[in-house]
């Protein structure tokens, strides 16, 4: 490290998974550290140095050696005791997950983690409190939410700040593709992702990222109904066990939000594992409003204004003639778009080291675990849920 440079140490859990590994540690803290750190606003740089720890010594170590970290362990409580590493980061299971951040902040560590922070509100709000209560100490609290730094997502809400909609009117999000089951193809997804007993199902993984998704760019989340399904319920782990899947593999949910302006906006979400993507993405977000209209996937974002809107005329009889896809504008390139998780992991650091502004903490991730149980009360009692504001 250079004379300007500060390293700032950090007990990274969990990291073997799938999420773990490939944005966490390989294209955030790795890509950090290879373009030699984050910059402060006063010229000094932060150098991440993480110690990696899990359960598994063996994929602990090949993980460490395969990307040039020097340090890894299966011990967390001396990890946690070592005064030199100050941040804790939490990537494992849900349900171990608020402990975890319990044990870390009474250590005195800052905590960063994935959501979602627990898998119940009453745990989310303990953790939160915990959290909040920590910050007297100087002690920071961050949960990811890496959707709001999509490419296609930071366009839409570039148009929003423009004024480009309008009045808002509503927003459609579609999620998801086939998971295969497992016994004719391998499975692309964890199987715990299917065992609700291991804090699985699409509602927990998914209504946590639509919550900040919605309430940052669209507006406050006020009501939600929803209706959940076990579509397959017979699936194939990892070893080729076939196994009963308990967890819901599929969510269609409509909800009420409050526009920025105050005005009513209708959100419709459809997330499923069950499902063949015809569309330009693997997730797709429309956005309705007086004034215009765009589409944004991962990626890219097209538009189309009110004078660009076509005139359709329903006729059943006659072949459609008009090519509907042709006459939206892309919205350019105008900036570089870093990773996502990489951009929020830099936000923290700087948060932690120089005491940075930072919005997305365990507060904001309680509300992502709020409007799960609220769409998980909904499914059970068949009826629109409320969504009152988080007292924390």
């Amino acid at each position: 490290m250079s004379e300007r440079s500060e390293r700032l140490g950090i007990v990274m859990h969990g990291v073997t998974g799938r999420m773990g590994t490939n944005q966490h540690l390989v294209r955030s803290i790795v890509a950090i550290r290879q373009q030699g750190g984050v910059a402060l606003a006063d010229g000094r740089r932060v150098m991440p140095d993480p110690i990696l720890i899990g359960r598994n010594a063996d994929k602990v170590a090949a993980l460490a050696r395969a990307n040039g970290i020097e340090r890894w362990g299966t011990d967390l409580a001396a990890a946690l005791a070592n005064p030199a590493d100050t941040v804790f980061f939490d990537a494992g299971t849900t349900q171990m997950r608020p402990q975890l951040l319990a044990q870390a902040l009474r250590s005195g560590k800052h905590v960063y983690c994935e959501k979602p922070i627990a898998t119940n509100l009453a745990e989310a709000l303990e953790i939160a409190k915990l959290a909040k209560a920590a910050e007297a100490r100087g002690l920071k609290h961050g949960a990811v939410q890496d959707k709001l730094f999509l490419p296609g997502l930071r366009k839409l809400d570039m148009l929003r700040r423009a004024g480009f909609f309008g009045r808002l009117l509503s927003v459609r999000i579609e999620f998801g593709y086939w998971v295969f089951e497992g016994d004719l193809q391998p499975i692309q997804r964890p199987s715990w992702n299917y065992r609700a007993e291991d804090g699985g199902g699409i509602i927990l993984d998914m209504m946590c990222h639509w919550r900040y998704v919605l309430d940052n760019l669209f507006g406050e989340v006020q009501s939600v109904s929803c209706l959940g399904a076990t579509h397959i319920p017979r699936r194939w782990d990892e070893s080729g066990q076939a196994y009963v899947a308990t967890a819901d593999d599929a969510a269609y949910a409509t909800l009420q939000l409050k526009g920025h302006g105050g005005e009513p906006v209708v959100a419709q979400v459809n997330s499923s594992w069950t499902t063949r993507v015809r569309r330009d993405d693997l997730v797709t977000f429309h956005v309705d409003g007086t004034h215009g209209s765009a589409v944004a996937g991962l990626q890219s974002c097209r538009a189309q204004s009110r004078v660009a809107t076509p005139r359709p005329v329903w006729n059943p009889d006659v072949k459609q003639t008009m090519n509907f896809f042709e006459q939206w504008q892309e919205v350019p390139d105008t900036e570089t778009y870093d990773n996502g998780f990489k951009i929020q992991w830099e936000a923290f650091i700087r948060h932690v080291a120089e005491d940075a502004p930072y919005r997305w903490n365990l507060v904001e991730g309680a509300k992502g675990v709020q409007l799960v149980e609220a769409a998980l009360q909904s499914w059970r009692e068949r009826r629109w849920i409320d969504v009152p504001p988080l007292a924390v």
